[in-house]
């Protein structure tokens, strides 16, 4: 008896190997026919092909990944790199693709929070990488700009302000984050209260479809272009540039940072920030940034009070006087600046250092995982203490909250203008993040344990049927879909970051991608593709 169970085990493992050989023979030969069919439909695709057996393939691939938590062993990595240099050389990669069976993730410049432009479950997959399609255009006549996707914010705001100094545009803080994605989940920034969303900014932009067609607005008709500004670009193609309308901004700019603790009425202050931020003038933004912090021997909580004010120091000390005048404000703590150094300033980095905005490599990349909410009603003072509670925990350490005023600007939009519902009711959003070191895996459970129990804890001060959630503050915790996408198990999720407008979105899909070619995760599902059981 024993004899026999051990040739059967022998033998299961035989299978195994012969099955994992075969198998892995079957996707090595799918891809040489993949690259075969790129060359022949662009001579030139090839000096810009990455194949595991090239010795750029792991830096390329690496670059740029912004969260480590994708860089183990275990993680998939594609078959294949494409890092087109010209916007021709991607309906090939999407006709090759589609033939060949290959699924296809985007890359803008790796922010996805949990790692879907450039990973895939599925083991047959290529990464087009947009990097090296990087253009900026300034139109200043028309106050327009022609953006392709793999640029990032940063070389935006630097190509704005090296022809004007009163022109800018409404995105994101961190200058490495690339536009395709960030523009495409609705982008938000220090001008939010202002002028709204990035996405709402936008007037034009170029797809390439599931057909591998070009597109721009008016070929691709109002219906998908509605759905790629805040609905996620890669549920329905490839976004190569985006035309945005740029706005005008003052030459000279407002700026404080004031940091109070615990022991300086911290949860006061942060109770009173939440009637007025959302309240007060659209010129001023007043974010909320909480952290641990050490406090000689011991440590403490501090929230920092980071704004810009579109005007001068007087007119902003008199309004903080007026409606906020808790927080202490004096005329030392404002500085003003010009448009383009307060973009710097709210990136850290040093305001005569403009050219930084150039650089795409992110310098503090780490493992993290982030969450969001909405608030719709003030979080009552015992909530709050609670949530500040939860960073005298280990894995407190080196976590943060942001809180996003709204109001202003994003009251005047309709849920419905574009994909992203979040605009009148929600006096403010929430971003959760929590970070460890690379000496720290063996306890990343731990710290993703603490987050959603820092979640689950905020859940009856936060928006509810459903729990709102940003769709660029990607977490794959509220739900994904299965092996086939199905309008049930993806409402899960796409009501929290669409809510009404998730159905509107899936018949974009069937429309314009019925069989389901570009998908991922949490991709929008077609009702023409054939669904699961879920």
């Amino acid at each position: 008896m024993m004899k026999k169970t051990t040739f059967n085990f022998h033998l299961s493992l035989i299978f195994l190997f012969v099955f994992s050989c075969s198998s892995s023979a079957y996707v090595d030969n799918d891809h040489d026919v993949f690259l075969e069919c790129l060359e022949n439909f662009h001579d030139s695709i090839s000096s810009v092909t990455y194949t595991r057996n090239n010795s750029s393939y792991l830096s390329i691939l690496r670059f740029s990944i912004q969260n480590l938590r994708f860089t183990s062993r275990s993680t998939p990595q594609p078959r294949v790199i494409i890092t087109p240099e010209h916007e021709s050389q991607v309906p090939p990669v999407v006709h090759c693709a589609k033939k060949e069976g290959i699924e296809i993730r985007t890359r803008s410049a790796g922010h996805d929070y949990e790692g879907l432009s450039y990973v895939s479950q599925n083991p047959n997959f290529v990464i087009l990488d947009l990097i090296n399609l990087s253009e900026v255009t300034v139109n200043l006549e028309k106050k327009t700009a022609w953006v392709q996707s793999g640029s990032t914010l940063g070389s935006l705001y630097y190509k704005i302000a090296e022809r004007s100094s009163t022109l800018g545009f409404p995105a994101g803080i961190c200058p490495s984050v690339g536009v395709g994605g960030h523009f495409s989940g609705g982008g938000y920034g220090n001008m939010i209260r202002k002028h709204g969303l990035a996405a709402d900014n936008v007037i034009d932009a170029r797809i390439v479809d599931a057909n591998g067609r070009i597109l721009d607005r008016r070929s691709m008709g109002e219906d998908l272009f509605w759905a790629i500004r805040g609905g996620g670009g890669a549920s329905f193609g490839v976004i190569l540039a985006w035309k945005v309308r740029l706005v005008e901004v003052p030459e000279r700019v407002t700026v404080f940072t004031i940091g109070r603790t615990l022991e300086k009425n911290v949860t006061r202050l942060v109770q009173r920030w939440q009637s007025v931020a959302n309240a007060i003038d659209r010129d001023l933004f007043i974010r909320v940034f909480i952290e641990r912090d050490q406090l000689g021997r011991n440590f403490t909580i501090r929230a920092w009070f980071n704004s810009i004010f579109f005007g001068g120091t007087e007119r902003l000390i008199s309004m903080m006087q007026e409606k906020f005048s808790e927080l202490g404000l004096t005329r030392e703590d404002c500085t003003e600046m010009s448009w383009i150094e307060s973009v710097l300033y709210f990136a850290g980095i040093p305001i005569e250092s403009r050219e930084a905005l150039l650089d795409r490599a992110q310098p503090n990349v780490r493992y993290f995982k982030g969450k969001s909410d909405y608030v719709q009603r003030p979080v009552p003072k015992q909530g709050i203490e609670g949530l500040l509670r939860l960073f005298y925990e280990p894995e407190g350490e080196k976590a943060s909250i942001i809180m996003v005023p709204y109001g202003g600007a994003m009251d005047e939009f309709s849920e419905s203008w574009t994909p992203f519902p979040h605009r009148a009711g929600n006096l403010y959003s929430l971003h959760y993040a929590v970070y460890w070191a690379e000496h720290d895996t063996e306890n990343a459970g731990q710290y993703i344990d603490w987050i959603t129990r820092l979640y689950d804890y905020i859940s009856p001060y936060v928006s509810s049927s459903p729990r709102r959630a940003y769709v660029n503050y990607r977490d794959l915790d509220i739900g994904k879909n299965g092996g086939k996408s199905s309008h049930a198990r993806a409402s899960v999720w796409g009501r929290k970051y669409f809510d009404r407008n998730f159905d509107r979105l899936v018949r974009v899909k069937t429309e314009v991608d019925p069989h389901n070619f570009f998908r991922n995760e949490q991709s929008i599902p077609s009702m023409a593709a054939g669904f699961d059981s879920a």
